[in-house]
C-alpha cells in the first residue's frame, strides 16, 4: 500500500509541475535571447564591412561561418544536456557564456584602439585602401563572436526540449498542447527577433555598435533571470548515460556478432526490462537496418550483460532512429543555404535602395522584420484555425504530418528564391537606366520590393523550422531529446557552411558573378535563380527521403488507476497492438500499450 501511495504522490506532484505556466518562462528566455542573436545576425555583415574593414565577400562568409558554428555547436549542448546536466542547467550555463561574449564585443566596439580605423565614406572599389585589423584586434573580435556562438548553441539545444518536457505526451490532455508548444515557441522567437531587427538594429545604426552590443548583453542577462525564475515550476529531466556512447555500443556489439545470423523471432533478442520503469518507453523492433539487430542477440541464457557485446532492442532502435533522421536533415540543408542569402546579399541589396518610409530611413538590416511579421500573423491563424480544421479531416493530432509540414516549407523556399531573382533583375535594370552603376547614392527603387522574397520565406520557416523541431523531439528516444532537437538546428548550421562554399564555387565557375564588390556590376540575379533551381531538385530528394522514413513505435509501461491487484498496485486495461511481431501479452503487473 505504501508503494501505491508513493505512486499517487508522484503523479500528483507531476500534475502540479509543468504545463503552460512553466512554458511561459521558456518563451520569455527564447524571446530575449533571440532578440539579441537575430539583431546581430542580420546586421553584423555591416559591422564586418564598415568597422572591421572586411570586404563584401569576406563579410558574407564571416557571418555565415559564425551562424553555422552557432547552430553546429548545438550538438555539443545537446550532448551535455542529455549526459551531464539537466536541460534547465544547460540553459543557465550557456546563457552566461553568451552574455560574456556580448560584453566582450561591447568593449571592443566602445574603445577605438580595439578596432581598426573605419573606412566608411570610401567608395566600394577603393575598399582595399582601408586599414586592416591587427592580430590583437582580431583575437578580441573573434573571441567575443564565438563566445556568443557557443552560448547560443547550448541555449538552442536545451530550451526547446525543456519547454516540450512540460507537456506529457502520454497524457491525452497535455499531448494536444505539445504541438502547439512548438508553434508558440516559434512565435516567441519571432517576437524577440522583431524587436531585435527594429529596436536593437536602430540603436546600433544611430547610437553606435557599443550601444547595440550593450543592449544585447542586457537582454541576455534578463533571459537568464527569466529561465531561473521558473525553476520551481519545471519538470526537469534527469541526465542518463551518454547517448553517443549508447550508439557506439550498438555498432561495436553488432560488429562483434557479425558472423551470427539475424534472428527472425523477437524472443531471441535482448529486451532490457531493468531499465524500463514506470512511464518509460520500450521502442519496438523495426525491419530497417536489420544488421544492427545483431547487437541484441542473446547467445546463451547465462550470458552476462556487457554493453559492448549485447545491447537491448530499445538501444538498437535508438540508433536506427538517428540513422533514419540523417537523410531528412540532409534534405533540408539547402533551404537554409537560401536563408543565408537573405541575411547577407539581400541586406547588401537593401543598402543600395531607397529606404525612406514616411520620412524615416529604414536600416537595411531591419528588412528581416517582414518575414517575422508574417510569422506572428500566420502562427496564431495556423495553430488556432488551420490545425483544428486539418485535425478533423485527417484525424492527426498535429493536423498534418510533420514530414508533410516540412515539405511545404521547402516548396515555399524555392518560390522565394525565384522571386529574389526577379526583384534583383529589376534593381539592376534601374541602376543601369539611371546611370548609377558606380554611384553610392540610393537607387530610385523602394527597399520594400525585397519584402516579397522575405515574406514567402517567412511562411516557409513557419512550416519547416517548427516541423523539424517537433519531428526530432517526438521521434527521439527519452534519453536523446536534447540531442534530437540539436540535430534539427544542424540543418541551419550546414546551410550556412554550404552557403560559404556555394559562393566561392559559383565565383570560380562563373568567372566572378559575385566578385566585383559592387552589386550593380555583379550577377546576383543569376545566383538567385541557380538557388531556386537547386531547391526544386532538393525537394525531389526530400520526397524520396520522407517516403522512406518509418515513424517509431513504442510500448509504454504504466501503472494507472482502475482496480487493485493483490500487491496494492492499481491497473488500467489498455488496448494491445495485435499486429504480427507485437507483444500481445502482459506479464506480472504491467500492461503494455502501443503508441504511434
Amino acid at each position: 500500500m505504501k508503494i501505491c501511495r508513493k505512486t499517487r504522490t508522484q503523479k500528483n506532484l507531476k500534475r502540479r509541475l509543468g504545463g503552460a505556466r512553466a512554458a511561459l518562462f521558456v518563451y520569455a528566455m527564447e524571446g530575449l535571447e533571440n532578440m539579441a542573436f537575430i539583431a546581430n545576425a542580420v546586421s553584423l555583415v555591416t559591422y564586418f564591412n564598415g568597422y572591421m574593414n572586411f570586404g563584401l565577400a569576406k563579410s558574407a562568409t564571416t557571418l555565415t561561418n559564425f551562424m553555422g558554428t552557432s547552430f553546429m555547436l548545438a550538438l555539443l549542448g545537446g550532448f551535455i544536456s542529455d549526459t551531464y546536466l539537466s536541460r534547465f542547467n544547460t540553459c543557465l550555463l550557456f546563457g552566461f557564456i553568451e552574455l560574456a561574449g556580448y560584453v566582450l564585443l561591447t568593449f571592443q566596439a566602445h574603445f577605438d584602439f580595439l578596432r581598426p580605423t573605419p573606412c566608411k565614406g570610401l567608395a566600394a572599389i577603393n575598399g582595399d585602401q582601408c586599414e586592416a585589423a591587427d592580430r590583437g584586434q582580431l583575437a578580441i573580435f573573434f573571441s567575443g563572436l564565438y563566445l556568443v556562438a557557443l552560448g547560443t548553441s547550448g541555449v538552442k539545444a536545451g530550451l526547446p526540449s525543456l519547454g516540450a518536457d512540460q507537456f506529457d505526451k502520454d497524457d491525452p490532455k497535455e499531448a494536444a498542447h505539445l504541438s502547439s508548444f512548438f508553434n508558440w515557441f516559434l512565435f516567441s522567437l519571432s517576437m524577440g527577433a522583431i524587436i531585435g531587427v527594429t529596436f536593437v538594429v536602430w540603436i546600433s545604426d544611430n547610437r553606435g555598435w557599443d550601444w547595440g552590443f550593450g543592449v544585447s548583453a542586457v537582454a541576455l542577462f534578463f533571459a537568464v533571470v527569466s529561465i531561473y525564475m521558473g525553476k520551481s515550476f519545471y519538470r526537469n529531466n534527469v541526465p542518463g548515460g551518454s547517448p553517443v556512447l549508447r550508439i557506439l555500443q550498438v555498432f561495436v556489439a553488432a560488429a562483434r556478432n557479425w558472423r551470427l545470423p539475424v534472428p527472425e523471432a523477437d524472443h531471441e533478442l535482448h529486451l532490457n526490462d531493468k531499465e524500463a520503469g514506470i512511464d518509460s518507453e520500450i521502442i519496438r523492433r523495426t525491419d530497417q537496418f536489420r544488421f544492427l539487430d545483431k547487437a541484441a542477440i542473446i547467445q546463451n541464457s547465462f550470458m552476462t550483460e556487457e554493453p559492448w557485446r549485447m545491447c537491448s532492442v530499445t538501444q538498437v532502435e535508438e540508433t536506427k532512429i538517428i540513422i533514419r533522421m540523417l537523410p531528412i536533415i540532409l534534405s533540408t540543408i539547402f533551404m537554409n543555404t537560401c536563408l543565408a542569402q537573405l541575411q547577407t546579399f539581400s541586406i547588401q541589396q537593401g543598402v543600395t535602395m531607397n529606404r525612406d518610409l514616411l520620412g524615416f530611413s529604414v536600416p537595411a538590416p531591419s528588412l528581416p522584420v517582414v518575414p517575422l511579421l508574417c510569422l506572428i500573423i500566420l502562427i496564431p491563424i495556423y495553430d488556432r484555425i488551420v490545425v483544428p480544421l486539418a485535425r478533423k479531416i485527417t484525424g492527426n493530432p498535429t493536423g498534418i504530418k510533420r514530414l508533410q509540414r516540412i515539405g511545404i516549407g521547402l516548396v515555399l523556399s524555392a518560390i522565394s528564391m525565384g522571386i529574389a531573382g526577379i526583384v534583383e533583375t529589376r534593381r539592376k535594370r534601374i541602376a543601369i537606366e539611371n546611370n548609377m552603376v558606380d554611384s553610392l547614392s540610393p537607387l530610385p527603387m523602394s527597399v520594400f520590393w525585397l519584402g516579397l522574397q522575405y515574406a514567402v520565406f517567412g511562411a516557409a520557416d513557419m512550416f519547416t523550422l517548427v516541423g523539424l523541431l517537433e519531428f526530432f523531439y517526438s521521434e527521439s528516444s527519452e534519453g536523446m531529446k536534447s540531442l534530437g532537437t540539436s540535430i534539427s538546428w544542424c540543418s541551419l548550421a550546414f546551410g550556412y557552411f554550404v552557403s560559404s562554399v556555394v559562393v566561392e564555387v559559383v565565383n570560380k565557375v562563373s568567372s566572378g558573378w559575385l566578385a566585383s564588390n559592387n552589386l550593380n556590376r555583379d550577377k546576383l540575379n543569376y545566383f538567385y535563380w541557380l538557388l531556386a533551381g537547386i531547391s526544386v531538385v532538393n525537394f525531389g530528394f526530400y520526397l524520396v527521403c520522407a517516403s522512406w522514413y518509418k515513424y517509431k513505435k513504442v510500448e509504454v509501461k504504466q501503472l494507472v488507476s482502475s482496480r487493485e491487484d493483490n500487491f496494492g498496485f492499481e491497473l488500467h486495461k489498455m488496448k494491445i497492438d495485435s499486429k504480427p511481431g507485437s507483444s500481445s501479452s502482459s506479464g506480472g503487473n504491467e500492461v503494455k500499450a502501443v503508441i504511434r
